[in-house]
């Protein structure tokens, strides 16, 4: 068996997933290793990540570990045996592998949901704009350094997958760069909210009694809702969340702040209200 380095996010949690369907069955490493017919550091490879496996021997566990869900089994096999390289391998040994995990996480999304606060979300940005988020990091990257994260980002593009955004106020009126940079960032979700897959709508300050904002929120569909991720941002990157609870909260939570943010027409005019006042 050929161990991997370096298991990327969506390999790890194929194993969180094998791991938790091993620990419901009430089963060990040891138990599930003499149901496989192999030892226990293989099943402990494969639950980190370290180790693939067949979809044969997916299944099999399956079974042993009473899984009924055949949706998300065949989810499960389908990651087992997926041998895509994107365009983010190009990045492996330039960036963090948070950015590669993030574009993978892209590749494989059924939709995306997000919540932002300070700024307007990758996705959306500019390329000038990005460029100014980037170089207001501490500590400071290099010139290189920041246009490998501003090209990746603008890799990401565009949006695929139906994708809906409540930007609160605050993102919309913070200038990471000067006047100019942000009016073209407002025109700029002007016109990617008239895309079919893209809903936009705005949080605005004036609105009584909202405390649900608190951060930046991302959540991303996965092939069945037990595989959805929510992204959270972090000093060193991205954190990725995917824990049942924590993901029926992040989806609660998304919803309340949905309820409340103007309708998409009304953010419009919002948007370009401010616009104008640039």
């Amino acid at each position: 068996m050929v161990l991997r380095r370096e298991p990327t996010a969506r390999q790890m949690r194929l194993g969180v997933e094998l791991r938790k369907l091993r620990e419901a069955a009430g089963l060990t490493a040891v138990d599930a290793a003499a149901l496989l017919g192999v030892n226990r550091v293989q099943i402990s490879q494969i639950e980190a990540g370290f180790a693939g496996m067949s979809e044969q021997r997916l299944r099999r566990l399956a079974s042993h570990y009473v899984c009924t869900d055949a949706e998300f089994i065949d989810a499960l096999a389908a990651m087992a045996t997926d041998r895509t390289r994107g365009w983010w391998e190009e990045y492996r040994g330039l960036l963090p592998t948070s950015f590669l995990d993030l574009a993978e996480l892209d590749h494989h999304a059924t939709f995306w949901n997000e919540v932002a606060i300070l700024y307007v979300p990758g996705l959306l940005q500019t390329e000038e704009y990005a460029r100014a988020v980037f170089s207001a990091r501490v500590p400071e990257l290099t010139q290189d350094e920041m246009e490998l994260r501003v090209r990746h980002r603008m890799r990401r593009q565009p949006v695929r997958v139906p994708y809906k955004v409540l930007i609160h106020e605050a993102a919309l009126r913070i200038r990471v760069s000067d006047r100019a940079a942000s009016r073209a960032q407002l025109l700029r979700l002007l016109e990617l909210s008239e895309a079919d897959n893209i809903t936009v709508r705005v949080i605005p300050f004036d609105l009584d009694g909202f405390a649900r904002a608190a951060s930046t929120m991302t959540y991303v569909g996965g092939p069945v809702p037990r595989l959805d991720t929510v992204v959270r941002d972090v000093p060193h990157g991205s954190a990725f969340v995917d824990s049942e609870a924590q993901l029926s909260a992040f989806r609660t939570r998304f919803h309340k702040v949905e309820a409340v943010s103007l309708a998409p027409e009304r953010s419009r005019e919002f948007i370009h209200r401010l616009a104008k006042e640039l």
